[in-house]
């Protein structure tokens, strides 16, 4: 049984979706700071999308940079999913009116060639499972008005996850330095 708290903010953030129109913050319909309601949104926008047919293509990592957590308010990473109807072409056009307040933001996409073996996987787990790295860029959005969010309004918002380009060039972990890619 889905919380009522949970589904309101999960029935928000699909509507905010669905007609491109910016909702409240959801952390007024969630505890105060509870992160683990805010993934529970999340985890049920995904199963609705899933279920609805849309594939699951990959997984985020967002607000790593030290420099940008204070500007959303936040103070730690937040994970999300991306579906395959998330990625834009390389040189493609993006649609305005596609999302609400995109951003956009280099980063690199580890491409994995094995699962990870464990859920609470080391750097070298990590490395021995991809395949390779691409260029990308994320596309991000958010679905709260005004980019007004707390770490629980984008975690509920499956990390402020628009869209995503990933370049075609696949390079070799083997002598990348990722820590030297900024």
């Amino acid at each position: 049984m889905t919380a009522p708290h949970v589904l309101k903010a999960a029935d928000t953030l699909a509507e905010a979706a669905r007609t491109g129109t910016a909702c409240p913050p959801v952390r007024a319909l969630l505890p105060e700071g509870d992160i683990t309601a805010a993934y529970a949104v999340q985890r049920l926008n995904v199963e609705r999308g899933t279920a609805g047919g849309r594939r699951i293509a990959g997984r985020k990592i967002g607000l790593t940079s030290p420099a940008v957590q204070p500007q959303l308010g936040v103070e730690q990473p937040d994970f999300g999913t991306l579906f395959a109807d998330m990625a834009v072409p390389e040189g493609g056009v993006v649609a305005v009116g596609r999302l609400i307040r995109p951003k956009v933001e280099a980063e690199v996409a580890l491409v994995l060639g094995a699962d990870l073996p464990h859920r609470d996987c080391t750097v070298a787990d990590v490395i021995r499972a991809t395949e390779f790295a691409l260029p990308a860029l994320e596309i991000v959005d958010s679905r709260n008005a005004d980019w007004d969010i707390t770490i629980v309004d984008t975690v509920a918002d499956n990390a402020s996850s628009g869209l995503f380009v990933l370049g075609g060039t696949p390079v070799p972990l083997t002598g990348l330095d990722l820590r030297a890619s900024g």
